[in-house]
């Protein structure tokens, strides 16, 4: 699929091309994966997310450390327990296993739909510089994907700093 839109891209890109003639077109490129790797707002955006889920990441260290205490010590005294209480502290690490695993899976959604979350408002605000910078120095076609590019049409520095800058 995104080879067709490279394609596609690249027929409309020659087709402007030729239609235009003799005409300059500036062109330009952004490299969206930096975007995502070195900006700013990233970071940032990374250090409140760590922020915000260090209690629950904390607590399932937590909950790992007595799962494990409690699977050493029946490990260790299974031998000398009874039936019963054998049983009742398998059925103890087996509860605290399913709700570990639980827990853990609800971290994960929790954490990756707010890593979506930022991401989107990074990548509106990356938007809205190339935006400006695309009509503040006139260029006809910016691109955020292609197969080759020249370092020469890459403006992704310009926009980081952009970003850094607040813009």
């Amino acid at each position: 699929m995104k080879r067709i839109h490279t394609t596609l891209a690249t027929l409309a890109l020659a087709f402007m091309v030729t239609a235009a003639g003799a005409a300059d077109i500036k062109i330009g490129f952004v490299d969206v994966e930096r975007i995502r790797r070195e900006s700013a707002p990233a970071d940032r955006a990374s250090k409140q997310l760590e922020k915000e889920f260090a209690p629950r990441a904390q607590e399932l260290q937590r909950r790992e450390g007595q799962i494990k205490a409690l699977q050493g010590q029946l490990e260790k005294d299974a031998v000398t327990m009874s039936d019963s209480d054998r049983r009742a502290k398998e059925q103890e690490l087996s509860r605290m296993s399913v709700d570990f695993q639980r827990m853990q899976r609800e971290y994960r959604e929790d954490l990756n739909m707010r890593r979506n979350q930022e991401l989107a408002t990074l990548f509106e605000r990356a938007d809205r510089v190339i935006k400006q910078i695309a009509d503040a120095e006139k260029f006809d076609l910016i691109l955020q994907e292609a197969v080759f590019r020249s370092p020469r049409i890459d403006i992704t520095d310009r926009v980081l700093k952009a970003l850094a800058e607040g813009k």
